[in-house]
């Protein structure tokens, strides 16, 4: 279990095939069998040395993340496993990525950046303004929602220690929906396709506005 806030910027030293070397400024303090967040996506050490640690990620995995197109140099946001008895200063997040969206615009926002995020309609139903998102495995605040993209604002902190502040428009970046939205899709998703359709046959299943007709939200 993490937290969404990142604790250093580490860099993929090598790879073969599903075995990648990160460069980490905090290796040596790993334990063999830890889980660890590299971009957003929950792995296992395996092994360490003073300045690297190693994990395997699973060909699912490969194909479900972006992990399959890091390269030798490419930078990533690492976060070790949530204590007990810390402070829970993100928000839940557990390392499962949902879907791989990519950065579609950023703009300049004072001295703060918003930056607008294409991402699986699925995955933007499953997600509300003011609801908490985890990008690359960074915790933010979702500020809007649409049918097949997202934004969010990053203030300079963020920028600067995390990879976020460096992405080029068209990169990928892995995508967790907060885990409450997730349940709440999954138990009351059958509810609502059945009102849906009793009131609109070709209604979508579950959207915010249908959750706020049947009573489950105040709009």
């Amino acid at each position: 279990m993490f937290t969404g806030l990142v604790e250093a910027v580490g860099t993929l030293e090598s790879r073969s095939g599903g075995r990648l070397v990160i460069l980490a400024a905090f290796s040596a303090d790993l334990a063999i069998g830890e889980s660890i967040a590299i971009a957003g996506v929950c792995l296992t050490v395996v092994s360490r040395t003073a300045t690297t640690f190693t994990v395997d990620v699973s060909p699912t995995t490969l194909g479900l993340t972006t992990a399959g197109k890091w390269k030798r140099g490419t930078r990533v946001n690492l976060e070790r496993a949530l204590a007990l008895g810390e402070r829970l200063g993100g928000h839940i997040v557990t390392g499962h990525v949902d879907g791989v969206g990519r950065l579609a615009a950023r703009e300049a926002l004072g001295n703060s950046t918003k930056l607008w995020f294409e991402m699986p309609s699925d995955l933007a139903r499953a997600s509300l303004p003011l609801g908490s998102i985890s990008i690359d495995g960074v915790s933010l605040t979702l500020n809007e929602v649409e049918m097949d993209r997202c934004s969010v604002t990053i203030i300079p902190e963020t920028a600067r220690k995390t990879t976020l502040g460096d992405l080029a428009v068209g990169t990928p970046v892995n995508l967790e929906t907060d885990v409450i939205g997730k349940y709440v899709k999954r138990l009351l998703g059958p509810h609502l396709a059945a009102v849906a359709s009793q009131n609109d046959p070709g209604a979508e299943g579950l959207t915010w506005a249908k959750l706020a007709e049947s009573g489950f939200l105040t709009v």
